[in-house]
């Protein structure tokens, strides 16, 4: 089985509801991807960081308990954890605040062995971020150079907003990096101020990567190929919080990819009877995590999943 790395941020997520604390779970956009893909059984494994405290313990025992290898999860020394505050609104949408310290180590830690069509799932502003960039650029160039598939999700939150012209250069060497590109209609805006699917990727994407999926929310998700586009509508469910729900749609498209074995030279030549299995897979992971407080999909849920 080809193995799956994340490199992102850890974070303990704090969710509210009506002002109240209903749970704290570990998070951070690929570490949710990861976790979810470690319990369909995958060979998963994250890269990321977290500090030597209480919070870091209960981490790294969180993804070992779920099957995913947290051998590169470094511990730092001069600072805290950090957490964030998931605010729910009436719609179960979620508004964070974030407390992080900052550290004088990062990353000082060895990556995992890489070989070629492993998938590596990078994303947020932890990839973009000036103290790290050093070493996630010789990351994502490692995995490159091993023959791996790059899968980038944007993420780009608007409380980054005030950096995005001091980013610019980081985002674009992500994009040339990936050989997919998914983004939600919320990261554009807040980047390039658009909302349109096709001219973000005709203006934005294409000239990097010529696969792009972009979701919208409850409005539905479109797939941009060299050779296609798709519109793929969004299962109806009973959304309890929407924390995880784009970084489980990830999981379940690099699930998707897995599970049909591809090679990363065949990503360009996807039918869209592939691509409709694997955004179908992305939408089966979102939906579900929809309908949990937890921020990857449960176990029981894994394990059926596995079996169709």
């Amino acid at each position: 089985m080809k193995k799956i790395i994340g490199i992102g941020e850890t974070i303990l997520d704090i969710l509210f509801k009506e002002n109240q604390p209903v749970k704290a779970v570990p998070g951070g956009s690929v570490f949710n991807s990861i976790v979810s893909l470690g319990r369909m059984g995958c060979n998963a494994a994250l890269v990321s960081e977290v500090g030597s405290d209480r919070v870091g313990s209960m981490v790294v025992d969180f993804l070992v308990g779920n099957g995913v290898d947290a051998s590169s999860v470094y511990r730092f020394r001069d600072a805290k954890s950090p957490v964030s505050l998931a605010f729910l609104n009436e719609n179960n949408d979620a508004e964070y605040m974030f407390y992080k310290e900052s550290a004088d180590d990062h990353l000082q830690t060895e990556f995992p062995q890489i070989e070629a069509d492993d998938i590596v799932i990078y994303g947020s502003y932890f990839v973009l971020n000036k103290q790290l960039r050093p070493k996630v650029k010789a990351f994502l160039e490692y995995a490159r150079s091993c023959g791996a598939i790059l899968y980038y999700d944007v993420n780009f939150r608007k409380n980054h907003e005030a950096e995005k012209l001091k980013i610019a250069e980081a985002l674009i060497e992500n994009l040339e990096f990936a050989d997919i590109v998914r983004g939600s209609i919320d990261d554009f805006k807040v980047l390039y101020g658009c909302d349109d699917a096709d001219k973000i990727y005709n203006s934005n994407i294409k000239f990097y990567c010529p696969n792009f999926i972009c979701t919208h929310g409850g409005e539905g998700v479109k797939l941009f190929t060299r050779g296609f586009t798709a519109t793929y509508n969004i299962p109806s469910v009973k959304v309890v919080s929407s924390v995880g729900a784009g970084d489980n749609f990830n999981a379940g498209v690099v699930y998707g990819i897995q599970k049909d074995a591809v090679s990363r030279d065949e990503i360009g030549s996807f039918t869209k009877e592939q691509w409709d299995r694997i955004i179908k897979c992305g939408l089966d992971f979102s939906a579900h995590a929809c309908t949990l407080v937890d921020n990857y999909v449960e176990q029981e849920w894994a394990d059926n999943y596995k079996a169709l």
